[in-house]
Order: structure tokens, then C-alpha cells, then sequence
């Protein structure tokens, strides 16, 4: 096994606060389908551009497949955090530990963080749905070495909650996930595995909570393509709690991605999984669903979608799916099918 580095190339990244969601009937919001595809936020913060990062990583031989595991949204505050207290002796890998071992097969594990790691007090713990402290988070700093001890070691921070502790809040995250070496991404980026017959992976997020940044991403797809062998797309996009088809404006934007240069798309936010299809001979999956949240009120919420590519020398791509159940003990465990 030879030493890798990854090499990470971050172009652009756009931060905006997520919206407070007050007296909200969720369930009854997504039986009536009215949530719009895609939501403008009155909340908008300046572009930053990042610098160039480089950090060390697990050691894949050269010329060998690069296993790559992607899965949901990741929110540990709430009842997770209660959770931990209550059944984990207060110890954050209690969470993950049903699923450690699998996820240490991987070369890497990319997930949604769907909040700040800040050492900020939690105003979500306690509170009930539709209060609007109930939408705001914040994680404990020892998640961001819980997520590197579970081989979580690529998370995308381009979601509708990374700015609920403010600027403040997302330096912080940053912050502890540097510590850790757990890479982050919220434009676009690209990494390099191996040091022979190297894989040059490029990563690119779009934001459905930021005005206008579907074509910023459709630049970025264009632009990455250029440095890497293969692109994924992590959308954060559609409708919460609809399940099935994600419906047409998400599917064309889909489509424009791949169209641009996308290898694979990846999405998360509607917390159910939704339907798959292949485009130009490209894989789409329109939502993970969760892998770890504390949505009990329905089956569809309580479960989610593990996505494995695997990457073969002669950069042809293969998948496999996983299932994930979430219990309402805060832990995540591997969904038994009847």
C-alpha cells in the first residue's frame, strides 16, 4: 500500500443563513406538495474564496479500484444530542458505532453535514416541531473527531443550515474539522488518490437556498473537469418529506449538470430517499435520505440510502447501494429488510 495525498482545490464557496420554519406541519406539508422546488433566502452573505489545502489520507496501492461510500444528511444536535447523554454515557461514537466497521472498508466517506460544529449552547435541544428554535443547530465540537474516527472524511457544508450560528459559527466548523482532517467542501474542489495511475476526484456542491448558484455550479462543473478523471455532484435541492419522483425542475437541473461534465449526481435535503435513474449513460440519485437525524414522525424520514462508487483503473464506475435505519435511540444502524 503506498502513502496518498489528497489534494484539494477549493475555487469558490457561498455561505447563506437557513430560514427559521415556524408553526410548519411537516407532514402535512408534504402531502400537499406545495413546497417550492427551490427557495430564495432573504439571508445572504459575500462569496469567499478559499485557498488551496492539502492534507493526508488513507492509503489506496496504486492501480487498485478507489471505493468512494457517500451518504445523507448528518445533524447530531436535538434528540441526538440528548440521545448521547441519555444511552451513549454521553460519548458521540456511540451514534456511528453500528456502522464503523463498514465504513472503515471505504477510501472515503462523503457526507452532508447539515449544520456548524461550534462550542456554541444548543437551543434546539428540548423543543418541539414547528417551534422555530427547533430548525436551528449547532454540534458539538468533538463530532467533527467523531466523523474522522468513523472514516468520514469528506463533508459538504453547502446546506440550508450551515449558517445557523452565523459567519462566527462556520469559522468554527472549519476550525475543528481542520484539527480533525476532515476535508469540507461548499463550491467546488478536487483531490488526487494515488500516487500511480492516480484517480483525480473533483466535488461540487450546489446550494438550492442560494439565488442564482445552479449556473455558478454549472461553471464550477466545467472548470473541475478540466483538473480531475472524474466529477460528482452534491446538490442540496427539492422537496422536503417527497418521496418518489423529485419532480421536473430538479430532473432538468439534474440533467444540465450532467450535461455539463458531471460524472455522477449525488443529492440530499428532502431527509427521504427519492427515486434514481441513469442520464447519458450517468448515474442520478435525487436524495440519500438521512444517516443521522432524529425525524421518528414517519418511516420514510427514519431511513437512508448508502451510494458505493467504485472506481476501477480504467476510470469506469460502479455502484452498490446500502440501507440505513435510524432508531429512535439516536443510533444509526443497517436497515433489515422483511
Amino acid at each position: 500500500m503506498q502513502n496518498v495525498k489528497i489534494i484539494f482545490i477549493l475555487i469558490l464557496g457561498t455561505f447563506f443563513l437557513s430560514g427559521c420554519v415556524k408553526n410548519v406541519d411537516l407532514r402535512k406539508q408534504a402531502e400537499e406538495e406545495k413546497a417550492p422546488e427551490q427557495k430564495d433566502m432573504s439571508s445572504m452573505q459575500d462569496a469567499v474564496d478559499l485557498p488551496v489545502e492539502t492534507a493526508e489520507a488513507s492509503s489506496i496501492q496504486a492501480g487498485e479500484p478507489v471505493k468512494i461510500l457517500f451518504v445523507g444528511d448528518m445533524m447530531f444536535d436535538r434528540h441526538i444530542r440528548e440521545a448521547v447523554a441519555k444511552y451513549g454515557s454521553g460519548k458521540y461514537n456511540y451514534v456511528l458505532e453500528p456502522m464503523k466497521e463498514k465504513l472503515s472498508e471505504y477510501d472515503l466517506v462523503v457526507g452532508n453535514l447539515e449544520g456548524p460544529i461550534t462550542s456554541n449552547k444548543s437551543t434546539s435541544v428540548n423543543t418541539k416541531m414547528g417551534e422555530s428554535k427547533n430548525f436551528v443547530f449547532t454540534f458539538d465540537p468533538i463530532v467533527a473527531k467523531v466523523l474522522a474516527e468513523n472514516n468520514i472524511k469528506l463533508v459538504n457544508l453547502g446546506n440550508n443550515h450551515i449558517l445557523n450560528q452565523g459567519e462566527k459559527g462556520v469559522e468554527q466548523t472549519k476550525k475543528y474539522l481542520d484539527e480533525t482532517g476532515v476535508e469540507y467542501f461548499d463550491g467546488s474542489q478536487s483531490s488526487t488518490l494515488g500516487t500511480e495511475n492516480s484517480v483525480k476526484l473533483g466535488f461540487v456542491s450546489y446550494n438550492y437556498s442560494v439565488p442564482d448558484s445552479a449556473e455558478t455550479a454549472i461553471e464550477e462543473i466545467k472548470s473541475v473537469k478540466e483538473q480531475s478523471d472524474v466529477v460528482v455532484v452534491c446538490p442540496h435541492w427539492g422537496t422536503e418529506y417527497k418521496t418518489g419522483d423529485p419532480g421536473n425542475s430538479v430532473r432538468a437541473l439534474a440533467y444540465r449538470f450532467i450535461d455539463a461534465g458531471a460524472d455522477a449526481v449525488i443529492g440530499t435535503h428532502p431527509h427521504v430517499i427519492q427515486a434514481s435513474e441513469e442520464y447519458q449513460g450517468k448515474k442520478i440519485y435525487y436524495s440519500l435520505g438521512n444517516f443521522v437525524f432524529d425525524q421518528y414522525f414517519q418511516p420514510e424520514t427514519m431511513e437512508g440510502l448508502g451510494v458505493e462508487i467504485t472506481i476501477n483503473p480504467d476510470r469506469s464506475m460502479e455502484y452498490g447501494e446500502l440501507k440505513f435505519e435510524m432508531t429512535k435511540k439516536g443510533q444509526t444502524i443497517f436497515k433489515v429488510e422483511p
